[in-house]
């Protein structure tokens, strides 16, 4: 007994229009899912109070750059891993050398690099010296004689007879700081992951639908 096998072309376009089909279906779920999960995570930022130029700061990319693939992924991060890294985890805080962490008061300002201002640049910049005054009671504090600006800074006083001039809390010290979890960057990974199956088969079911139109 002999067997014979024909190949129907119209069969092998069939299948290689359905692998088309899938690579298009699995590249716009991606896309989809990375676009979507970008914009759930910059919301977060947002809601959280952290503002609009944190919140630019995640970023997604697809893959491939250019075509479509069954192996289609979709990558979402942030060029500012460390700050959201931090609100997303609430981490304990210490200092780098195991002493104090000084933490600026509004009368301190802001440094000039950006950031928070340290005890040795507040020195620098005011003129003014620095002197630790132990509290058994709440944190310690780092406080300087001088009188607050208009804008409630403390500045050195051009006094000669010392009117006006107070002792200024400057900073205070602390052994470490936990930071306030504010983000679940993974409550909405999670979601966007779990909805990738449904987005493939919704667009595969849509391009089925086209290519039967055309």
């Amino acid at each position: 007994m002999k067997l014979k096998l024909d190949i129907d072309p119209d069969i092998v376009a069939m299948m290689a229009a359905e692998v088309a089909a899938g690579e298009r279906a699995v590249s716009a779920a991606m896309r989809e899912a990375g676009t979507g999960l970008k914009s759930d995570w910059r919301l977060q930022i947002t809601g959280a109070g952290m503002g609009r130029r944190l919140a630019n700061s995640i970023r997604n990319q697809n893959f491939p750059r250019a075509g479509e693939s069954l192996d289609a992924a979709a990558l979402v991060w942030s060029k500012a891993p460390v700050i959201v890294g931090a609100h997303d985890t609430g981490p304990l805080i210490r200092s780098k050398d195991g002493f104090w962490l000084a933490i600026p008061t509004p009368a301190a300002g802001k440094s000039r690099k950006g950031g928070r201002i340290t005890p040795l640049e507040w020195e620098r910049r005011t003129g003014l010296r620095l002197r630790y005054v132990y509290r058994r009671r709440g944190p310690s504090l780092l406080v300087a004689e001088g009188r607050l600006n208009t804008k409630g800074r403390a500045v050195a006083s051009r006094s000669k007879t010392g009117r006006g001039v107070a002792t200024v809390p400057i900073f205070l010290l602390v052994p470490q700081v936990k930071l306030p979890k504010r983000l679940d960057l993974a409550r909405d990974a999670a979601r966007a992951h779990d909805a990738v199956p449904g987005l493939i088969v919704a667009n595969w079911v849509a391009a089925g639908r086209q290519g039967r139109k055309t």
